[in-house]
Order: C-alpha cells, then structure tokens, then sequence
C-alpha cells in the first residue's frame, strides 16, 4: 500500500484519569489495578508481583489510598493458620467501581472525536 508503513501501529486511545487529595493521587490507573488484583488474590504480595512492583511499593500506594479516603479501603490479616492476606473493603469496592465507571464513560464520550483522529493518523 502506498504510503503506509508497515511499522506503524494501529493507534490506541488510553485514559489516565487521577483523583487527587491535595499533592495525593488517591486514585489512578496503578492504583485501580492493585485494588483489582487484590480482589482478585486476596494477598498484597501476589498483586504486587503481577504487576511487576516491589512489595514495598505496593504498600505505600495502599497507605496513600487510606490517607486519602474517610474509611479503609482495604483491610490486613496477618499471618496464621489461615495465612494472613489483605481485603478490599466496602469503600475499596465502590471506589474500584465508580472509577471504572468515570473511565468507561470518559471514553464513551469522546468516541466520535477519537475516530475522527484516527483518520489523521498513520496506521
């Protein structure tokens, strides 16, 4: 095809919406991914080695978080029988799940521009 190159990529449309509490950011896309993955494993550690982050870091975004909100957003068992592990809590949940909807609309609503834009863009 004339003109194309065959390097080129399709284009990609990313959000990164930040709620911040002063100099926090309380919430953004690492963030939501740790709650999500906490959800999902149930322990700090896992969620940290998925996402290729030091345990240490993992636990400062979460100290961040409960700065930020009025109730946790998670809560730690520690170990034992049952092995400790972390729980998203009721506030952590919601939280996760307004943003994902605040980013799903984000992107709803500049549907119509962003394919306009493709169209200026190499592919």
């Amino acid at each position: 095809m004339a003109g194309k190159s065959s390097s080129a990529k399709a284009p990609v449309l990313k959000t990164r919406l930040r709620v911040t509490c002063g100099r926090d950011i309380a919430l953004g896309p690492g963030k939501v991914e740790l709650l999500a993955l906490l959800l999902e494993t149930k322990s700090l550690n896992q969620a940290a080695r998925r996402m290729d982050m030091s345990y240490m870091r993992a636990w400062k975004l979460i100290k961040t978080m409960e700065k930020c909100f009025r109730k946790p957003v998670v809560v730690a068992a520690r170990g034992g029988k049952a092995g400790g592990g972390m729980k998203v809590t009721e506030t952590g949940r919601l939280a996760l799940s307004l943003y994902q909807e605040m980013e799903a609309n984000a992107l709803k609503s500049i549907e119509t521009p962003w394919q306009r834009l493709q169209e200026l863009l190499r592919t």
